[in-house]
């Protein structure tokens, strides 16, 4: 059975490029989800909406999470609601 720690360490190893901060850490994972049969959906966001980079982002995500051994699927959903600010980056980030 796929965890949560699994799916979280694997989203940590995808960088926004542009920040070089993991997707995790910088605040953009907003949901994850482990259903039956070890299907995986996450929800996340970005720190714009107008991002170059959003569908390479979700893509590499979802390739994350997919290799992940025993996950049969892996969904990332994109979205705007609520807004990313600064406040949802982890603590230690927020310290710089």
């Amino acid at each position: 059975m796929v965890t949560e720690e699994e799916v979280t360490a694997a989203l940590k190893e995808v960088y926004d490029p542009e920040i070089g901060i993991n997707i995790v850490d910088l605040g953009l994972i907003y949901e994850t989800k482990i259903e039956e049969e070890d299907r995986v959906k996450i929800k996340m966001t970005l720190t714009v909406p107008g991002c170059p980079l959003a569908q390479m982002l979700v893509e590499q995500a979802r390739q994350a999470v997919a290799g992940i051994p025993g996950v049969k699927d892996a969904q990332v959903e994109l979205v705007w609601d609520p807004p990313w600010t600064p406040d949802r980056m982890s603590k230690e980030l927020r310290r710089f």
